[in-house]
């Protein structure tokens, strides 16, 4: 059984603190938590798009390569971040350097992710490329290498206008066309690279989500986004998926879930909980205003141009037909249907074949993530008032969960001083 540790969530963490593009000038601090969020998003969409025609047992056979694969690279990225790509292209082309520094990666990852058992075997063989990747593989690498790139040169069109000074920067900008055009014939890629398509102006609008950092009103360190708080959640939903051995469509489903599952707040911004809940009436009214602004700027326009499917997709994960994308919930004849909850969700439909999605779990994933923004502040030295009450009552939330025992929380909190 899969073992999630501090140390494990910490290192999923650590990402918040790493700065991308430190070299030039910056209109905002770029990190890699919010790029790897950004290009698990757009990864989500272009997987909708090119599995689309699939059977469902491939369909979910590629989902599972690309979250995974995803979740490895990030790993990866995390011991050698500060080797610019242009050094680690050239490593790449040594096959013996490479090897060396693919070893030393692993050394340093082992202590933390090799509880997760099976998980970190298969981290090993895909870094080590022992395992050749099937069609389905070949497929899965080579969507989340496109959304690689794009979620780069989004945030290398962020910094042009601001480096015109500097030489390097037309190469670079070259060198984002042609990796990118080689990707078009990837269903989805050419709708993404085109502004004026809704594919595009979604996976525009999720990597805005940068810009929206959450807890605005109390300062921290790191202080950070809504969108690297997604990825955040989707990394340990899928963690915590393992653990329980959801099978691989409710795993890969909790993985996207987690990912999209603050998306209206791109629209309403990211409102505390204390304001939520001052006004018994406001949760309704901000969840129907959520809806109504995700219709009118992502679904409509999606279905206009011809994502029909995409926009159910998403709708799924957002729980718009449930009521909450906290609703544990299965599809059967073609539309969602709530589950009451996670034991009956984990004991009678965790099957392939009903699509099964977690809610009570995300929801404890979500106070999880928001427990390691507050308690990582609190360690950097950042300790307000409101930062230890919001410590001290997410973790009091988390213990008393109906999940704690199953998911082990108990112990896991535990390791934090």
């Amino acid at each position: 059984m899969a073992a999630l540790r501090k140390s494990l969530l910490q290192l999923v963490f650590s990402g918040a603190y790493l700065l991308r593009w430190n070299d030039k000038l910056r209109p905002v601090e770029l990190v890699e938590l919010d790029k790897q969020a950004h290009k698990m998003l757009t990864a989500c969409l272009l997987w909708q798009e090119s599995a689309a025609g699939l059977p469902r047992a491939r369909r979910v056979a590629v989902a599972r390569e690309i979250v995974e694969g995803g979740i490895f690279d990030y790993l990866y990225r995390l011991i050698i971040t500060d080797i610019k790509p242009p050094v680690f292209y050239r490593i790449k082309e040594n096959p013996e350097h490479f090897r060396q520094l693919t070893a030393h990666v692993l050394e340093r990852l082992e202590p933390s992710v090799g509880p997760l058992g099976e998980f970190w075997l298969r981290l090993r063989r895909y870094h080590e490329g022992t395992d050749a990747p099937d069609a389905d593989g070949t497929l899965a690498r080579r969507t989340l290498e496109a959304a690689h790139m794009y979620a780069s040169s989004w945030e290398f069109c962020l910094i042009r206008p601001l480096n015109t000074f500097d030489e390097e920067m037309e190469e670079i900008g070259e060198s984002f066309r042609n990796r990118l055009n080689a990707f078009r014939d990837l269903a989805g890629m050419a709708a993404i690279l085109d502004e004026s398509d809704a594919l595009a102006r979604v996976a525009n609008l999720c990597g805005r989500l940068r810009f929206q950092i959450r807890w605005t009103q109390a300062p921290r360190i790191p202080a950070t986004s809504v969108l690297g708080h997604m990825f955040l959640v989707a990394v340990y939903a899928y963690f915590f998926s393992l653990k329980v051995g959801a099978c691989p469509a409710r795993a890969c489903n909790n993985f996207f879930c987690g990912l999209l599952h603050d998306l209206p707040e791109l629209l309403t911004r990211d409102i505390i909980a204390p304001v939520k809940t001052s006004v018994p009436s406001l949760p309704d009214i901000i969840r129907q205003y959520e809806q109504e602004e995700l219709q009118r700027r992502i679904f409509q326009p999606l279905r206009r141009d011809g994502y029909g499917a995409l926009a159910d997709r998403l709708g799924y994960y957002l729980g718009m037909e449930t009521g909450s994308e906290f609703d544990d919930a299965v599809i059967r004849d073609g539309r969602a249907e709530k589950v009451a909850d996670f034991f009956e969700l984990h004991e009678r439909c965790n099957r392939d074949d009903l699509d099964p999605k977690d809610g009570m779990l995300i929801k404890v994933c979500d106070r999880l993530a928001a427990f390691m923004e507050a308690h990582s502040s609190i360690r950097n030295g950042l300790s307000a008032s409101s930062m230890l009450e919001a410590c001290i009552g997410l973790g009091q939330a988390l213990q008393s969960s109906p999940l704690a025992s199953c998911l082990g929380l108990d112990a896991l909190l535990a390791d934090f001083d």
